[in-house]
């Protein structure tokens, strides 16, 4: 849907965002919005004259935990889109490259 928008970097101000950083922005605010919307969803059909009632407060900390959730599986899944090959975060085989400094140090340690 934003592939058009998001093809070339973005210019905002004096600013160059990058296509990733745009999408990430994106993603997240959109996120707070639909969690803040169904807040004030909750807010609006199960309030009662001096606050929430036990459903409402039951629902409300099941958005709470949903957005938790939601924000944990969109940030493994921009974490796998937007991953470039060319950064160097893998080796050939596909394994996550390690430092060996950090393994010596390990195994003195123990």
């Amino acid at each position: 849907m934003f592939e058009a928008f998001l093809s070339t970097p973005g210019k905002i101000g004096c600013m160059t965002l990058e296509r990733d950083r745009l999408i990430e922005i994106i993603v997240a605010v959109s996120s707070v919005i639909l969690m803040l919307g169904t807040m004030y969803w909750i807010g609006l059909n199960y309030g009662i004259e001096n606050g929430l009632s036990a459903e409402g407060g039951q629902m409300l900390v099941g958005v709470i935990v949903g957005f938790i959730l939601l924000l944990t599986a969109v940030g493994v899944g921009l974490a796998f889109v937007l991953n470039d090959p060319e950064d160097g975060l893998e080796d050939a085989d596909g394994d996550a490259e390690t430092d060996p400094e950090a393994d010596t140090e390990t195994k003195n340690a123990v």
